[in-house]
Parts: structure tokens; sequence; C-alpha cells
């Protein structure tokens, strides 16, 4: 079994120069896999990563939420991002490898697909689909209420968040050494952000999936 997530860029027109966010999620995309049979990113905004453990999926999808709310256009006057990551995570079988992601089928690329197509109906940002319904109720009420917060994040959260999800071992500390900061401001921006709160989102997630994987 794998996990597939299938996203798009909200609002991406209100960004003039698009490299500002297609570098580094290009470059993020890269350190998961190969374009093309990997990921691959289609008509300007709209992408799909592919994840060999599924367990690991709604942490990815968290740090490419996270990168996203990081990007200001050139003349900013705010604090937040004008745009906005939309992803659905399919988990299942794969029964067809094609030359590139978009040829590839099965059962995860279904359930992201369909998955997708209610996001903007539902208005979420991220939500999941499996073969297990009571797993999807259980995440999907919880992604509906972190949306509370996460949708929200300034740029100064986001960043914390890329910085927590990728260096999970760091010290309140040494994050504000890291960022320039003293560690009152790291946990100022914690709690902002609702570090806590998502990290055992993630970890719950994780669990519960581990446990259901064949």
């Amino acid at each position: 079994m794998l996990a597939i997530i299938k996203g798009d860029i909200v609002s991406s027109r209100k960004m003039s120069n698009p490299e500002k966010w297609l570098v580094p999620l290009k470059e993020l995309f890269n350190e998961w896999g190969n374009e093309r049979t990997q990921w691959e990113l289609v008509w300007g905004d709209s992408f799909q990563l592919e994840v060999k453990h599924p367990e690991d999926t709604l942490r990815r999808a968290l740090l490419i939420k996270a990168l996203v709310k990081t990007i200001l256009p050139e003349k900013a006057s705010g604090k937040t991002s004008v745009i906005d990551v939309r992803m659905a995570i399919g988990i299942g079988d794969k029964t067809y490898t094609g030359n590139s992601i978009s040829e590839s089928n099965g059962e995860a690329f279904i359930f992201a697909g369909e998955k997708f197509e209610e996001l903007e109906k539902e208005k979420r940002n991220l939500l999941i689909k499996s073969r297990w319904p009571d797993f999807d109720a259980e995440m999907n009420l919880c992604l509906r209420l972190a949306s509370v917060f996460m949708d929200n994040w300034s740029v100064a959260s986001a960043e914390l968040v890329q910085m927590v999800l990728k260096n999970p071992g760091l010290t309140q500390s040494e994050i504000g050494q890291k960022l320039g900061i003293k560690q009152n401001s790291v946990s100022g921006r914690w709690k902002r952000a609702n570090i806590d709160e998502m990290l055992a989102m993630e970890k719950m997630y994780s669990d519960k999936l581990k446990k259901l994987l064949p």
C-alpha cells in the first residue's frame, strides 16, 4: 500500500511571480523522490506526490502546507501569505505503474482524486480517504478542527512549523538559535501556531494507520 497526495495552490494568480513558490516546492518534492515517477507538477499549480509509507503522509502534507504559507509576494504588506494549498490524501493499493505518476493508477489514486473533488465543495483544504471509513471519519474531523488554525498560520508560524517537522528532536532553545530569535519568542510562536495540537494529530494519524496497514 501507498499514499497519494493530490493538490493545488489556492489563489496562485495573486502571485505575479510563480517562481516564488514553484522553486521551493520543487526542492521539497525532490527531497522525497524523483520528478515524473514519484511527483509531478501539472497545469502550473496542480501536483501529485506518491508516498511509499502512508504513515508519513500527513507529516509531508503539513510540510507542504507550512512551506506554502511562508511565501509572500514581492510587495507584501501583511504577515500572512496570499496563497494556500488544497490537498487530498488517498491511501490504498497501486495497480499500475506508468511512465509518470499521472499515468499510474490504483486505489490510492482513485481515493485521492475523489476526495480532491470534494474539497472545494466542502470548503476544506486537507482531507483523507482510505478503505477504512472509521479512520477517515475520525481523522477528517481532526483535520477540520485543525484547519481553524492551520489555514491562518502567519509566515512566522509557518516557518516554525517547518522547523519543528523537519527537526523533531530540537528543543525550543535550539530552534531559537536556528531562527535567530529568543527562546521566549519561540514559545510565543509555538502557542500561536498550535504546534502541540498539530503534533498530537500527526502522531495519532501515524499510530492508527500503522495498526491498519497490512
